[in-house]
């Protein structure tokens, strides 16, 4: 699973290394009873189910016919999970009869949770039984969650989207989300990650509609009645919380892999909405490719028969890994202008991986969730440096690390924990974030070859079964004849991360470091690393020569001796940026200057850009500017981006040099994230000759462009302004693009633009909400009282219901704005209260509300 990551005013342009403050004593860990891996009394091994949806009702009947048998002891009972149903019968299958025949068999469900079974006999772990139950499932009847955090948003199972079909242009959907021990509440079963079994699911729609299940559509049934009964048989074993059905009107696309020796051909396909038909190759078409990379880096061929992929409405989740059959939420559907910004490689390549981490080899407790989250958020490197050059792999693993880092200020736990509070918290920046960057530096630490023998070696063994952090490590140490017992306490085992200190000296051909590990400076309680084995490399340049050196990391403070026959140019300490958390080094601007010429990856030339501007107008230092200046021409988009921002608002004496070249990227720049970066900079020059490089933006193919190219035209007020507004407002659907043209509209404060801002609000996707409703309570603050009350039910339902945690949280601050109102501020507060999303919840406990 990929929950949704709210980093809207968290994640700065610049992510820099934070001294021994990284450790506060603001966060906590969080200790609750211990959570065992759950006890298996009896092993599911088959579920056949039989459901026909009953969408006025958001009902489903349901018949489960469950083939099970005692796991060890003999059993005279059996104790099902069935959460909320209408039980209308329960009895014993005789399949060895000639006639097969059905035995009642007594139940309680007093609790509503538990179905409880008395069995005719005692049966034997050398005996299987066939129980069948009959019943209806009301997941919207379910007593409503106190409180989940985590991944998902809700914990009903099965979700009837838009079913009366009274939203205008939201499609009539059905569609279930099952982890993490949600899918017993729409079929009965052992609801558990350590359960395995096989289905056959047989669903009957309205023949206007397609569905998808686990497995393989093996027939598609037409009934007397004008609906259809579709079968979808997985013969292979998997968790249930993996099951999945969904139903809804979709364009469906199928690309396929070519036969190999293992397989015949495979099933890749897509399920988008119909009016993304034509594009879903554009969003998903990097798919089949990904297959073949992951077989190849894991060493074990996608061992399921299909893998198809869908895009729903009001998703609970990020994104969902059910076996053969993901669940997206609706950001990924991108039109192809769209598509020129970015594309969703990360979370498609994340749930892709969960097919081997997670669905063949499976975490047999939540305890144990990094096994499944950490190697599916680690897959997202792996498949950016295949793709996309060790770079940008480096780009996205720095967005993990500040991830991590920023829950870290709050939160600091083992990546693997059985005293976790509820279940859901497990689902966190530490299972993903972290679990992704602790495998980086185990792959640094043992090397390529043995790192990727690991994990075949643990796949291998563990295939269709289950694991537990002790199966990872001996898989690892099978394979390097090594004891890392070391690395998995430190790392997997204990929270926190490495805070580290670097100072140097040089004197007479020597060169010193001194290296003090500061992350258990504040003393904060036990279980803390106060000193990490850590084996790093040190690269020291000396008269423009380079020299790299093995150190290992091994107490609390450390010095290291270094020839040099000079004074270095430079000292890169922590020279491929393996470790997990903050490293402090201070350098001069000139040791900056050469790192950036002469460092190679990402990280190092990133940081080296992270120069000081003096005060007044910019930089004064002619070297800092040339060095930010030859950033312009980087290989890798991020660093022109990121040079481009250390110019915001720069008035020095390069001002004549450097404005034709911010036109020229702004113009001309392959990447729309830069040409986007060039424009606003551009902007902040104050020079009315650039409303003509703006004014010819707004034809970009970038829906980024243009939403920066039409706030900046439209701020000047130009004699058209007002008809490319209404231009705008008639022709375009782009959030980012009607967030810009909201700027516009809130400075303007024209009461007559009201049912623009309320009838548009409603046509913009969840998920792109968020600047649209900051602009919107800009408008609203600038109105008359009267119209800001007539906007309040509306913010208020965003506010408290909206499936974006984005779009929540863009009302919520809208909502700030009209504190003068009587009552918002209680509002609010309510609001705060209520608010189930982990993150968010965090983001207000941050802002001090």
């Amino acid at each position: 699973m990929r929950p949704f990551l709210l980093i809207i005013w968290l994640f700065p342009l610049w992510v820099t290394a934070q001294p021994d403050t990284a450790r506060s004593s603001f966060f906590t860990t969080r200790l609750g009873e211990y959570n065992p891996t759950r006890t298996l009394v009896h092993n599911l091994l088959h579920t056949q189910l039989d459901l026909r949806f009953d969408p006025s009702k958001r009902q489903a009947a349901g018949t489960a016919t469950l083939r099970l048998t005692p796991w060890f002891y003999p059993q005279d009972s059996l104790v099902l999970d069935a959460k909320g149903f209408l039980i209308e019968s329960v009895t014993l299958l005789d399949t060895n009869r000639a006639k097969p025949g059905a035995t009642p068999l007594p139940y309680r469900y007093a609790d509503g949770r538990k179905l409880r079974i008395g069995l005719p006999r005692t049966y034997t772990r050398r005996d299987t039984f066939t129980v069948q139950i009959r019943y209806t499932a009301r997941p919207d009847e379910l007593p409503k969650t106190v409180r989940v955090g985590g991944a998902t948003s809700d914990d009903k199972g099965l979700y009837f989207i838009n079913p009366d079909g009274k939203e205008v242009g939201k499609p009539r959907q059905i569609w279930s989300q099952g982890e993490t021990e949600a899918n017993s509440a729409w079929f009965p079963t052992v609801d558990t990650p350590n359960e395995k079994m096989t289905q056959d699911f047989r669903l009957t729609v309205d023949n206007r509609y397609r569905t998808l299940s686990n497995g393989q559509l093996v027939s598609s049934t037409r009934n007397a009645d004008g609906t259809r009964t579709d079968r979808w048989l997985q013969t292979l074993p998997h968790a249930p919380y993996l099951a999945m059905v969904a139903v809804g009107e979709f364009a469906y696309v199928r690309d396929s892999l070519p036969p190999t020796p293992d397989r015949r051909g495979l099933e890749v396909s897509y399920y988008v909405e119909p009016a993304y038909g034509p594009v879903a190759r554009g969003i998903f078409g990097r798919t089949p490719a990904m297959i073949t990379f992951f077989e190849r880096a894991f060493g074990v061929a996608y061992p399921w028969h299909k893998y198809s992929q869908m895009v729903v409405r009001d998703f609970v989740s990020g994104a969902m890994e059910n076996t053969t059959a993901t669940i997206h939420q609706e950001g990924v559907q991108m039109d192809a202008r769209q598509l020129v910004d970015d594309n969703s490689d990360a979370v498609i390549s994340h749930e892709l991986a969960h097919h081997w981490f997670g669905d063949l080899v499976t975490c047999e407790s939540w305890a144990n969730l990094p096994l499944n989250e950490a190697f599916a958020t680690y897959a997202e490197y792996l498949w950016f440096e295949h793709a996309r050059g060790r770079d940008e792999a480096e780009l996205h693993r720095q967005s993990d690390l500040f991830q991590y880092l920023s829950e870290a200020e709050t939160k600091q736990e083992p990546l693997v924990r059985y005293r976790y509070l509820d279940r859901e918290d497990m689902f966190d920046s530490h299972s993903y974030q972290k679990g992704g960057l602790v495998l980086h530096l185990l792959r640094r630490v043992v090397g390529d070859e043995a790192f990727f023998a690991s994990f075949k070696q643990y796949l291998t063994k563990n295939r269709f079964g289950t694991a537990e952090l002790a199966d990872l490590r001996e898989a690892f140490e099978t394979i390097t004849g090594q004891d890392l017992n070391w690395f998995f306490d430190q790392w997997f085992l204990s929270p926190g991360h490495a805070v580290l200190r670097v100072e140097q000296a040089y004197a007479s051909g020597a060169l010193t470091l001194t290296v003090t590990q500061r992350q258990d400076s504040t003393g904060v309680g036990p279980g803390f690393v106060s000193a990490y084995r850590l084996p790093l490399l040190v690269d020291v340049w000396v008269k423009g020569q380079k020299t790299r050196y093995d150190i290992e990391l091994n107490q609390a403070r450390q010095t290291f001796t270094f020839p040099a026959t000079q004074q270095p140019d430079l000292v890169l300490f922590d020279a491929d940026q393996r470790v997990v958390g903050v490293v402090d080094h201070p350098k001069s601007k000139a040791e900056r200057q050469f790192q950036f010429k002469n460092a190679e990856g990402y990280r190092a030339r990133a940081d080296a850009l992270n120069l000081t501007p003096d005060e007044g107008n910019g930089f004064e230092d002619p070297a800092q500017v040339q060095t930010l200046l030859a950033a312009l021409d980087d290989p890798l988009w991020r660093i022109r981006q990121l040079a481009l921002s250390r110019f915001v608002n720069y008035t020095g004496p390069a001002l004549g040099t450097l404005e034709p070249l911010v036109r020229v990227r702004a113009t001309r720049d392959p990447k729309s994230a830069v040409r986007a970066e060039a424009l606003a900079t551009l902007a902040t020059f104050r020079n009315p000759a650039n409303s003509t490089v703006f004014k010819a933006a707004l034809s970009d193919s970038s829906y980024a462009v243009v939403a920066v190219a039409l706030e900046n035209y439209l701020k000047n007020k130009p004699a058209d302004a007002n008809a490319v507004a209404a231009q705008y407002a008639r022709t375009t659907t782009n959030g980012a693009v009607l967030g810009a043209l909201a700027e516009y509209y809130a400075d303007i404060a024209d009461p007559r633009q009201y049912e623009w801002f309320n009838n548009t609000l409603a046509r913009i996707k969840s998920g792109e909400r968020y600047n649209f409703l900051l602009a919107y309570g800009k408008y609203l603050l600038l109105s008359t009282p009267t119209l800001q009350k007539r906007a309040l039910p509306t913010l208020e339902v965003i506010a408290r219901a909206d499936a974006s945690p984005y779009a929540r949280f863009g009302a919520y601050q809208a909502l700030g704005l009209l504190l003068d109102l009587p009552g918002v501020d209680k509002l609010r507060a309510d609001i705060r209260a209520t608010e189930k999303d982990e993150q968010l919840r965090a983001i207000y406990k941050q802002m001090g509300e």
